[in-house]
């Protein structure tokens, strides 16, 4: 019998497809050549050391992946082998890929951690702080199940003034991710309260698996509003408890961070009122000795006769400045007598009334010497009682004579 190139491949492929060991493989292997396409399925190949084989993970296979296949991973692939007819290649329909050594989670986790840290969503100057005294609390959290049960007892217990608004949701199964991080927005959006608590109580891996998605630790992150992680127990380490501004070990330590101590605050308080009355009654005693003080003063006992010598002492230095004052102007006025007699014997006019005269020029300068005149000029002579104008006839020094001219 002969046959064609696509009855061989149709042949092959329904040899294979029966085949029950090839219907149920388990492959292990590197994956290599890893392709995400948009259609949604993933084509890739294991290898070894000394083969390669193609294999294929269709969209509803592939969207249920836990973590996200690299190149180089180790990883066991299940699925079936068959033929494309088309090509007449045979590969592996790969239904489920899990890492092989560490868990799927265990693989995601860590991947999602590296991502996200490397983002900066775990810096610590990215924290919030959380208010001392905050007036609403919201619990983010499933309403079934002793953790908000144990969270809305403490919240009440320690700080009754906070109001405590529950916002439910599912914190496991499928979509509860999303309604975690659906309802941290809506708090957020509304401002409904001063400190967010969101987690639930323990579980396995897969049961707190919803703390680790993406969506809520990015929800966590822009969130306004201070958040505190209370996810399971002390061991359990959670995506969300890295991006949240404050981690607890449990939904009861939750309550315990978000709000504080009335019974603390009660004995802080004591503790001021004790310190205000040891302050107050110091200050009292110190403006006592002060008040005893002052009334041994001898002004405040008798202030008539305090300030009767006061006044006494007031006049004596009244006289006193009055004396000196007369006594300074009297030596001015002595000087400025002596220095008035001084100016008046050295005063021009002084000489004049004993009978000398000025000669002066014709421009008004002083003529302190014949030799400053000619014949002929014209001179101002000035006397104490007026003055006359003469005109030089005749010039003499010593014994010696210049010329000679009318008198004017």
């Amino acid at each position: 019998m002969t046959y064609t190139p696509t009855q061989l491949n149709q042949y092959i492929k329904g040899r294979m497809d029966t085949d029950p060991i090839l219907s149920k493989m388990l492959v292990r292997g590197e994956l290599s050549n890893y392709k995400m396409y948009p259609s949604g399925h993933h084509y890739f190949s294991l290898k070894d050391s000394e083969g390669t084989v193609r294999c294929v993970m269709f969209r509803g296979n592939a969207a249920a992946l836990r973590f996200r296949p690299e190149n180089g991973m180790q990883v066991i692939a299940a699925g079936r082998v068959s033929v494309f007819p088309r090509d007449g290649q045979y590969q592996l329909y790969c239904d489920r890929l899990t890492p092989e050594g560490a868990g799927e989670l265990a693989v995601a986790f860590e991947q999602l951690k590296k991502k996200l840290a490397a983002e900066g969503l775990f810096d610590p100057a990215r924290k919030k702080p959380l208010p001392r005294f905050p007036q609403k609390i919201a619990l983010v959290t499933s309403v079934a199940g002793a953790a908000v049960r144990d969270m809305i007892r403490i919240l009440g217990v320690r700080y009754p003034l906070a109001e405590v608004i529950l916002v439910p949701v599912l914190v496991q199964g499928e979509g509860a991710a999303q309604d975690i991080a659906a309802a941290l927005d809506l708090v957020n959006e509304n401002r409904l309260s001063d400190i967010i608590i969101t987690g639930r109580g323990g579980g396995s891996m897969e049961d707190l698996w919803a703390f680790n998605e993406e969506c809520v630790a990015r929800a966590i992150s822009r969130s306004q509003i201070p958040v505190i992680s209370a996810v399971g127990h002390e061991p359990d380490v959670t995506i969300a408890d890295f991006v949240a501004d404050v981690r607890a070990s449990t939904p009861s330590n939750a309550a315990e961070l978000a709000v504080p101590d009335q019974n603390d605050l009660y004995t802080r308080l004591g503790s001021v009122q004790e310190y205000l009355r040891k302050t107050a009654a110091g200050m009292l005693g110190a403006h006592r000795q002060r008040l005893t003080f002052l009334a041994q003063n001898p002004a405040l006992q008798n202030p008539e006769r305090y300030f009767e010598g006061k006044r006494l002492l007031l006049d004596y230095q009244s006289q006193a400045l009055t004396h000196a004052l007369e006594q300074y102007v009297n030596q001015r006025r002595e000087r400025l007598g002596r220095l008035a007699a001084s100016l008046e014997a050295m005063s021009p006019l002084k000489v004049l009334g004993r009978g000398y005269t000025i000669a002066q020029t014709t421009q008004g300068q002083v003529v302190a010497s014949v030799r400053q005149l000619a014949p002929g000029d014209l001179v101002h002579l000035k006397w104490s009682d007026g003055a006359a104008s003469c005109r030089v006839e005749e010039i003499k020094t010593g014994e010696m004579e210049y010329g000679k001219e009318n008198d004017l």
